[in-house]
């Protein structure tokens, strides 16, 4: 692995991860479309990479939701003590962690399937295309006139569910519970804004398991630096996604991501359908 190649998909992990374009799905395509090989050719150097690019994104949004996550915190203690629910801060409280269980169980359960069976390019530019759609159908159709205080467990559980689908690559954890948000009635910047603090427990979950298997085997030989900047340059852009994501769903709508994702993978349709790339993988 090189320095560029680290660099290339920190920034590809940071951005996606909090657009709804698919991170997973990015990260599998990008080394698949350029040829980068290692990335196949090491199973364990690609598991042990996305942790660190997990951890960046972890960061990013822990950076930007600091003093919010702080109060959440507080305020789920403050309610366990009580052992009731008194206001919205309390119970958002609960509601992210009603929606984390399903993504847990999920994610533990099946993740040998998604990284043999579901992560073969052409799978991926399908899903990119088939929820598209279905992003479209809930920007144009979903009322959007709630905020997060309006969210009760039935919704934060149905986000919860829904975020389990998106251990396909090519279907967007942050794109799907943004679309449930909307289902739901959520404005859009609201669904993005549980959205995002929804990936605290998720994201940070996730690279803490692996992170313990890493921290038992220690970093492939020659490795360090390219960890360091793909970390840096997930939890960096990461940041910028967010920042741009919550001010860009103010006064826009999801249509701009919809094409994104139509125009990519319908590209990397052509590529596979000329034989540049192999539908299965490098």
């Amino acid at each position: 692995m090189t320095v560029l190649q680290a660099l290339v998909l920190g920034i590809v992990q940071g951005l996606t991860e909090f657009l709804p374009i698919s991170s997973s799905g990015h990260l599998i395509l990008v080394p698949w479309l350029f040829g980068w090989h290692v990335f196949i050719d090491n199973p364990s150097l690609n598991k042990t990479f996305d942790v660190a690019l997990h951890f960046g994104t972890f960061i990013a949004v822990v950076a930007y939701f600091w003093r919010q996550i702080i109060s959440i915190l507080r305020s789920w203690v403050h309610s366990l003590r009580k052992r009731r629910v008194d206001n919205a801060e309390e119970r958002l409280a609960w509601l992210l962690l009603l929606a984390t269980i399903p993504a847990a169980f999920f994610g533990a359960a099946f993740e040998s399937v998604v990284e043999d069976v579901l992560g073969k390019p052409i799978l991926i530019c399908i899903l990119m295309i088939a929820f598209a759609f279905v992003m479209l159908a809930a920007d144009r159709m979903a009322r959007l006139d709630k905020t997060i205080a309006d969210l009760r467990w039935p919704g934060a559980l149905g986000i919860g569910l829904a975020q389990a689908v998106a251990l396909s690559p090519g279907v967007s954890r942050s794109g799907i519970t943004m679309v449930t948000g909307l289902f739901l009635g959520l404005n859009r910047e609201a669904a993005a804004r549980f959205s995002f603090l929804l990936s605290v427990p998720v994201i940070g979950g996730a690279a803490a398991l692996k992170g313990v298997e890493l921290a038992k085997d220690g970093l492939p030989a020659g490795t360090a630096m390219p960890f360091l900047v793909g970390m840096l340059a997930a939890a960096v852009s990461g940041f910028a996604a967010i920042w741009f994501m919550l001010r860009y769903l103010r006064t826009h709508t999801f249509t701009i991501f919809v094409i994104y994702r139509l125009a990519v993978a319908g590209a990397l349709l052509v590529v596979i359908a000329v034989g540049f790339r192999h539908a299965t993988g490098i």
